[in-house]
């Protein structure tokens, strides 16, 4: 019997539909994992080097200025996929990215769908590409930007010499990733320290790779300043600029450490005040954790 003949009755057709409509169902269901955020921080408040405020700067240009670039300009001649934008985020831990991909968030008026990879992985064969669909699919829905972080966990190299199940997942994986961000007309930002773990593949989609660097002097005297409330009580010598003299080399997440630290170190002694001994203290524990545990792992 002919395909033809077979389809006449209509069960094939009627399978299609069924397979369709629980396709959908399942999609919906998934899209729930991703919800959307309002973001809170701003790029006002975000403590970027020269180099890094510029990359980025750029990097949001071609999002806001869209319509002058790929129409009045042209560029959608050579670059007709152009509809979205990827940019990625990286540098050491504690550098800002995290932050800096809600500012962005907040800066284009958009809500944030935060992605991590123990959201996306399954130990089912076949479920986490579709677990990356549905995140792509909820960023469409409510118009979010979608930001992975941690993403080397979902853009490292694929497998070339697959011996597994897990393999082949690793790779469908990773594929389905492409033709999302192929076919995503929105915002995807990445955050990663480990960048050299990237699929080529990946990184020629990604318009603008963002470096984020530890602070120098000057950006640590305003990593102070913003990390310490007005309201929080401390001694004279306890100045921006006498903690960034003590903590070179220390990330903004670190200040952030060393301020919650320095505070609990002073309650615990029911002292009036944060001191600078209390601060110095702090900054020395988080400078030992860093070298006997690891670097941070604030993003």
């Amino acid at each position: 019997m002919s395909p033809i003949a077979w389809s006449s009755d209509g069960r094939t057709k009627q399978t299609a539909s069924t397979q369709a409509e629980r396709a959908a169902e399942d999609l919906t269901e998934r899209m729930t994992l991703f919800t959307p955020e309002q973001p809170r921080r701003r790029l006002a408040d975000l403590v970027l080097s020269a180099e890094t405020e510029r990359a980025l700067q750029i990097a949001l240009a071609k999002i806001q200025h869209h319509a002058l670039l790929y129409q009045t300009w042209g560029l959608a001649e050579i670059h007709p996929e152009g509809r979205g934008v990827a940019v990625n985020l990286y540098g050491p831990s504690g550098t800002g990215k995290s932050f800096a991909a809600e500012a962005i968030a907040q800066h284009l008026s958009k809500p944030i769908i935060r992605v991590d990879y123990a959201q996306l992985e399954s130990r089912y064969v076949g479920d986490t590409p579709k677990n990356i669909a549905a995140a792509f699919a909820s960023a469409r829905q409510h118009d979010a930007v979608l930001f992975f972080d941690e993403a080397d966990s979902v853009l490292s190299h694929r497998v070339t010499n697959i011996t597994q199940a897990a393999d082949y997942g690793v790779n469908i994986s990773r594929s389905t990733l492409l033709l999302q961000l192929d076919s995503f007309e929105g915002v995807v930002l990445f955050a990663t320290n480990l960048a050299r773990n990237y699929d080529p593949a990946i990184v020629r989609r990604i318009l603008a790779h963002v470096p984020f660097t530890l602070p120098d002097q000057a950006a640590l005297v305003r990593l102070w300043r913003y990390h310490l409330p007005q309201k929080l009580p401390r001694s004279a010598d306890a100045t921006p600029e006498a903690l960034a003299a003590l903590s070179e080399g220390l990330s903004g997440g670190d200040v952030l450490n060393c301020v919650l630290l320095a505070a609990s170190q002073a309650a615990l002694c029911g002292a009036n005040a944060v001191t600078l001994a209390d601060f110095a203290a702090a900054i020395e524990q988080v400078r030992r954790a860093k070298a006997e545990i690891g670097r941070s792992s604030l993003g």
